[in-house]
C-alpha cells in the first residue's frame, strides 16, 4: 500500500481527475487546491471564497472545475488558464453536494435550504429545475449508474429520495435510519443494483434498488458515518469514513469487515478512490 499525504487545513471535499493524477481539494478556508497525488506537489491553489468549500468537482470534458461554498455561490473555473468562467448565487444556504452528469451539460446542487437544483451550462447556467420535498439539509447526491436520468439524495430528515430529472417531485422515498443521512452511493454488481446509505446513527445500510428493501446493516463505526465509496477491483468493496476517525473496508460478498484504518488526522469527512489502480 502507498500513502499519499498533504498537510493542510481541514479538507471538506476531494474529487479525482479521470485522466490526470490530480486531486481537487475543497478547503475549510475557502481555497481550492489541485494536488498531484503521485508527485505530492500542489500544482495550483485558487483563493476562491471567504467561506468553506464543501464540494468541488472536475468537469474534465470542459477543462473546468466547479465549487459550491457556504455563501450559497457556485463558482466555475478553467483549471488550465485560471479563468473564472462564471459565479452566481445558487442557494440561500450552505451548498453541501455537487454532482456532474456523465453525458449531459448538467450540474446538480444540494443545499441546507432543503432544495436540489439542476443547472444547464449550455443554457448559460440556467436553473432548469428545482427539486423540493426534503424537510432538512440535503447532504449528498448520486446518479444512478444504469439510468442517469435518475438520481438519489440523502438528507438529515432521515430519508433517501429518488428523483427523475424531468420531475420536481420525488418518485420514491425511503426512511430506514434512526438518525439523519449524510451519504448515499450506488453499488452496481453483475446481477443487481444496490444503493448504500450512511447515517448519524453510526450504521451503513445496503438496499436492493428494485425492491427498495434493506438487505444488510453494517455496524462497527462508533460515530457519524460521513462518506461512502464502492470499489470494484478483483473483488468488490465498500469503503466508509466516519467521525470516529476511522475508514473501514467491507466485503460486498459477505458484508464482513475486512480492514479498519485509523486516521492520524482526525475525523474523516470525504473519501476518493483511484479506480482501476492499485494505489
Amino acid at each position: 500500500m502507498k500513502t499519499f499525504e498533504r498537510r493542510s487545513e481541514r479538507v471538506k471535499s476531494i474529487d479525482l481527475h479521470p485522466t490526470e493524477s490530480w486531486a481537487l481539494l475543497g478547503m475549510h478556508s475557502g481555497d481550492v487546491c489541485v494536488w498531484n497525488y503521485r508527485s505530492q506537489v500542489t500544482e495550483k491553489t485558487f483563493e476562491i471564497a471567504e467561506s468553506r468549500v464543501r464540494s468541488a468537482k472536475f468537469i474534465a470534458r470542459k477543462e473546468w472545475f466547479v465549487i459550491g461554498a457556504d455563501d450559497g455561490f457556485i463558482r466555475v473555473y478553467n483549471y488550465n488558464t485560471w479563468e473564472n468562467i462564471i459565479e452566481f448565487k445558487a442557494h440561500s444556504d450552505f451548498i453541501r453536494s455537487l454532482i456532474v452528469h456523465p453525458s449531459h451539460p448538467y450540474l446538480l446542487s444540494a443545499s441546507d435550504d432543503k432544495e436540489i437544483k439542476l443547472w444547464d451550462w449550455e443554457k448559460g447556467w440556467e436553473c432548469t429545475k428545482t427539486f423540493q420535498g426534503h424537510e432538512h439539509y440535503v447532504m449528498q447526491l448520486a446518479f444512478n449508474p444504469i439510468d442517469t436520468n435518475v438520481f438519489a439524495s440523502a438528507s438529515l430528515d432521515h430519508t433517501v429520495k429518488f428523483w427523475d430529472l424531468g420531475s420536481s417531485d420525488p418518485r420514491s422515498s425511503i426512511n430506514g435510519h434512526t438518525e439523519g443521512l449524510n451519504s448515499v452511493e450506488f453499488l452496481e454488481t453483475g446481477e443487481k443494483l444496490y444503493f448504500l446509505t450512511g447515517s448519524d446513527d453510526h450504521t451503513i445500510k445496503v438496499w436492493d434498488y428494485e425492491s427498495m428493501t434493506c438487505v444488510q446493516t453494517l455496524e462497527g463505526h462508533t460515530n457519524n458515518v460521513t462518506s461512502l465509496q464502492c470499489v470494484k477491483l478483483d473483488a468488490s468493496f465498500i469503503i466508509t469514513g466516519s467521525e470516529d476517525e476511522t475508514m473501514r473496508v467491507w466485503n460486498t460478498k459477505t458484508y464482513n469487515l475486512d480492514y479498519t484504518f485509523t486516521s492520524e488526522l482526525g475525523r474523516v469527512w470525504t473519501i476518493a478512490f483511484i479506480k482501476d489502480s492499485s494505489e
